[in-house]
């Protein structure tokens, strides 16, 4: 009875819609606007937003915040003034997930995966004990959103980090847990402004056992940091009481013959008071070099803690204070939101280690203050303009009318002498001429727009643009994520790869837009072009954000795509064609998965070789056997030492001279070498992932090298027959859609 009742509903229903759809010819019109609009809105979400999106960590970590999405990176230098992160350093991981590692070395992730919901950590000092690292961090908490105080350990200087828990939490928010020794103790003065108090804990177990010590000063002073400098010692901090321009520019400088207090306020107090700018608000441990004193700092313009800068102390004493800025030494971040610290870095923890090297930690953010906020607020916007337009045509096309009685502005009381010149009265009375006077205007302006005209229509075909513009918008802004192409991680770990691409004179403008294109993606470290043939280019002819290295070959051929090249300093390289053009976040994917399975060939252009004898097949036919056994290497990742030794072994010379004399199937080649190397394992080889979407370029213009599409495959089923006569057959074909992230399908 429930499911008739239902259908005799459903059915009233859709007499209904037909019914009112007779009476007003305009309603299949505006659905049919609608429907193209989410269509559209749809299309545009699978085509561009979702390849942006990455899963997070666990469903109850990592989520967007409105205080950002901070990570924390480790660098390395012969001075705190020569600072470079680690992925420059070619620190490879214990487990051998990363070649080299990448920052950020910890994130979100980090204490999410180990049991500890986080949406990001932040503010990290080190403590230095022998040979192992601890590093103690903010990590913002899932279920009480404030900042608890989080520890992780490392034995090999920062590549690895493993994190062991929380180290201090309150029920107020807590941040900037400075550590330090005094005495043989260890100590600890996060900062707790909620609590108005400038709180030091003592560790009874270190790293996560700790006990209050004392109330060091009863007033809310945030990111206090202390120094012993000649013969006192210094506690730099800020009211955060402070409100307007003082917010985040307010400095104050206390005194005391020991860290436990008492402590006495400098003469000068404050420091700063108005100016975001300068720094004011410090940015990590103050550390001395070379008998000078030096302080980080904040720069909140623009955004909450922007940038760190740094300022050498002149002049410290119980009535003076001077400082200088300098430069920090490290170097700018350039990938904007695809990198880590693209957006904003505001701490630094610079200390020495018993080599006599300098080690740092630093924190960084890939979005602004307040970003996701301001995401929510125009995705909103977008879908509520939208909604005018639609409401516009719907009402311009008699779809939706809009009727005021009347007697809806006629007085309460009767028409007498008196109700006449009641305010209510007259008021009603204006109301009521004006709502006549815009009725014929808008009935007027109704049977204009109804006019069968071309004007007419170009007008509803812009108003139907701006509707399908204003949902792609709202799409972008509300589904995704922070506009960010991330780097996957992998075992907890980032790394970085080379991207090779061959080339010659006549796709030099192709290849700006590639190098401009591929050079902001977060995990390529360097771009190397194969000059094959005509005057190179200089590397400042890019506009790249990544070295770019030219590598003139004296002969042309196809070979020196896989040249063995002793300059590369990452194990993974990304050969691809300059001619292929695909969003970053699929070539992290691709990336990613490579990672997972370094043996192999992964790359983004499945192909099936079939039949006897072999038949070059494409993708399409590749489809429909459900299956391929072989990647082209024009977009695919591979083990450059492996690889290119392989390809350039006195086994591959026989393919090699084919392939120079033909000009083609170097990516054949590549494939037979793989599969030859572990046909006695009888080992999977290639591994596929499929893009979102990817452009060819070439065929904009009249140098692609495949223009003939048939004679290219002809040519290239002869090479098949060639190499398997050399090198035996490619393995049995590998299904598509076998990853549980459906990357391959």
């Amino acid at each position: 009875m429930a499911g008739r009742r239902a259908m005799r509903t459903g059915g009233t229903g859709m007499r209904g819609l037909a019914a009112a759809a007779r009476s007003s010819p305009a309603l299949p019109f505006l659905l049919a606007a609608a429907s193209a609009a989410a269509l559209v809105g749809g299309a545009y979400f699978w085509v561009v937003v979702a390849s942006f999106r990455l899963p997070d960590s666990q469903a109850l970590g990592c989520r967007p915040d409105g205080e950002g999405s901070w990570a924390i990176g480790v660098f390395y230098g012969s001075s705190p003034f020569h600072l470079r992160p680690i992925e420059l350093e070619g620190r490879s991981s214990a487990n051998g997930s990363a070649w080299p590692v990448a920052n950020p070395v910890l994130t979100c992730a980090s204490a999410t995966d180990a049991g500890y919901p986080s949406n990001f950590v932040a503010d990290p000092f080190l403590y230095l004990q022998g040979d192992t690292l601890f590093l103690f961090f903010e990590t913002k908490t899932t279920t009480s959103m404030h900042g608890d105080i989080g520890v992780a350990r490392s034995f090999d200087q920062g590549a690895t980090w493993e994190f062991l828990g929380i180290a201090l939490d309150e029920a107020w928010h807590l941040s900037y847990p400075f550590v330090f020794k005094y005495e043989n103790e260890i100590y600890m003065m996060p900062e707790g402004n909620k609590k108005k108090e400038l709180r030091l804990y003592r560790a009874t177990k270190f790293p996560l056992e700790w006990t209050l010590e004392k109330v060091l000063i009863n007033k809310p002073l945030i990111d206090a940091s202390l120094v012993q400098y000649e013969d006192n010692w210094w506690l730099f901090a800020s009211d955060f009481t402070q409100y307007g321009t003082e917010k985040n520019a307010e400095l104050e400088i206390w005194y005391s013959s020991s860290p436990l207090g008492p402590w006495k306020e400098h003469r000068q107090n404050p420091i700063y008071k108005a100016d975001k700018s300068l720094g004011a608000r410090n940015g990590g441990r103050l550390f001395m070099f070379e008998g000078s004193l030096y302080r980080p700092g904040q720069d909140c313009s623009g955004t909450y803690g922007r940038k760190v800068k740094l300022y050498k102390v002149e002049k410290l004493s119980k009535e003076e204070y001077k400082e200088v800025p300098v430069e920090l030494g490290i170097e700018e971040p350039k990938k904007g939101r695809n990198a880590w610290n693209g957006m904003r870095y505001h701490h630094l923890d610079a200390q020495q280690l018993d080599s006599g090297r300098w080690i740092a930690v630093m924190d960084g953010d890939r979005v602004p203050s307040g970003d996701s906020t301001r995401r929510s607020i125009s995705g909103y916007l977008g879908f509520l303009l939208a909604i005018v337009l639609v409401t516009f045509v719907g009402f311009v096309k008699g779809a939706i009318n809009c009727y005021i009685p009347p007697s809806f502005w006629a007085a309460p009381a009767r028409r007498n002498e008196l109700s006449r010149i009641l305010p209510v009265y007259r008021f009603n009375q204006k109301v009521r001429r004006y709502s006549t006077s815009l009725g014929r205007y808008i009935t007027a302006t109704k049977a204009r727009l109804n006019e069968k005209t071309w004007s007419n229509k170009l007008f509803f075909c812009v108003i139907a643009l701006l509707g399908t513009v204003n949902v792609c918008i709202a799409v972008h802004f509300l589904l995704g994520g922070n506009g960010t192409e991330e780097a996957y991680t992998h075992q907890g770990q980032r790394s970085q790869f080379t991207l090779v691409t061959m080339t010659y004179e006549a796709r030099l403008w192709n290849l700006k837009m590639f190098v401009e294109h591929y050079s902001r993606c977060e995990s390529v470290r360097e771009i190397v072009v194969v000059w094959n043939k005509g005057n190179p280019p200089g590397s400042d002819a890019f506009d790249s954000t990544v070295p770019v290295r030219i590598r003139v070959e004296e002969l042309n051929s196809l070979n020196n795509r896989f040249r063995v090249d002793p300059l590369i300093k990452t194990r993974a390289v990304l050969e691809l064609d300059d001619d292929i053009m695909m969003t970053c976040s699929d070539v992290e994917k691709g990336f990613k998965v490579w990672r997972e399975h370094p043996e192999r060939m992964v790359g983004f252009y499945p192909r099936m070789i079939d039949g006897d004898p072999p038949q070059y097949r494409n993708e399409r036919y590749a489809r429909g056997k459900k299956g391929y056994n072989l990647i082209l290497t024009g977009a695919a990742f591979m083990d450059s030492e492996f690889a290119f030794k392989r390809y350039w072994s006195e086994e591959a010379k026989e393919g090699r001279d084919y392939v120079h004399k033909n000009f083609n199937c170097e990516d054949l080649l590549m494939n037979f070498m793989y599969a030859n190397a572990s046909s006695g394992a009888g080992g999977r080889t290639v591994e596929y992932v499929h893009p979102a979407w990817a452009i060819d370029t070439s065929k904009l213009s009249s140098v692609a090298i495949s223009r003939d599409t048939q004679k290219h495959y002809d040519v290239r089923t002869k090479c098949l027959a060639k190499f398997s006569s050399i090198y035996g057959p490619l393995p049995q074909k590998w299904e598509f859609g076998r990853r549980q992230d459906g990357w391959d399908k």
